[in-house]
């Protein structure tokens, strides 16, 4: 694994994967998708852990996609923007597949991607201080990739409500969407965690993956018809000026072109 996450399994079999780019918000660079996208796979095939907390290091659970990252596929051409887009679809998908409990500790705030991440664990434990948005419009970008699972989290009818405002929320309107299932004071989070995570010691393991995996049939599936859609969609916004405009006023901390007022 690189420096970007780590992972700490204890003698029960509960391991926790943090996010560990605190210095940058825990934003997921290329080098973390592709550290997520083998931490699933190792975590799910380890007979011995039985349940996996998504933690984050710092003040901040993720700020979503690194700008950085963002900036490069600026300038990519379309089958380095499509092959970047594809690793971030099939991390989530690898995170959301896991025959693993997958338990959210969001001590902190969620933007874009990180209110992705959020939304393929099991279980989401936040606190009352927690915000989340999906942002990526403000950017000139869509949440393409992160869609289908933050859909399936709140439903399509609700989530126009976020989807595409860029309007950040509280943890509030984030337990009435579904977003987080529960909310608790930051000095009750490990606890509550924790209880989440140990509850499944007292189950079967392969009762556990199996039933995670035919719940995830009654939902409309994230097949590889769906994931190419929004991997396209993701490289084809990258593409577009408005992208470059949105990423560009970013990093030269001056408001976007069509910001009014």
């Amino acid at each position: 694994m690189t420096g970007t996450i780590r992972i700490e399994t204890d003698a029960r079999g509960i391991a926790t994967l943090s996010l560990a780019r605190a210095e940058k918000h825990n934003a997921m660079s290329a080098e973390m998708i592709e550290a997520l996208t083998e931490a699933a796979a190792t975590l799910g095939d380890d007979p011995k852990v039985r349940a996996v907390i998504l933690a984050g290091d710092g003040p901040t659970f993720c700020a979503g996609g690194d700008l950085g990252w963002m900036k490069a596929q600026m300038e990519a051409d379309r089958s380095a923007r499509m092959a970047e887009a594809r690793k971030l679809a099939e991390m989530l998908r690898a995170l959301d597949r896991m025959p693993k409990p997958l338990i959210g500790r969001i001590h902190g705030n969620a933007f874009g991607g990180g209110v992705g991440l959020a939304s393929v664990c099991d279980v989401a434990i936040g606190t009352p201080a927690v915000k989340m948005g999906l942002t990526e419009t403000r950017l000139g970008v869509i949440p393409a990739t992160i869609g289908p699972y933050v859909a399936a989290r709140v439903g399509p009818g609700a989530l126009r409500a976020v989807f595409f405002s860029g309007q950040r929320f509280d943890a509030q309107e984030a337990l009435r969407l579904g977003l987080l299932t529960r909310c608790v004071p930051p000095d009750d989070l490990d606890a509550a965690v924790a209880a989440e995570a140990e509850a499944y010691l007292a189950c079967a393991p392969g009762a556990v993956a199996a039933a995670k995996a035919l719940l995830r049939g009654f939902a409309p599936p994230v097949d590889d018809a769906l994931l190419d859609r929004t991997v396209a969609a993701l490289a084809d916004v990258w593409e577009t000026e408005e992208a470059a405009a949105g990423i560009a006023a970013f990093f030269d901390r001056r408001p976007a072109p069509w910001i009014v007022g």
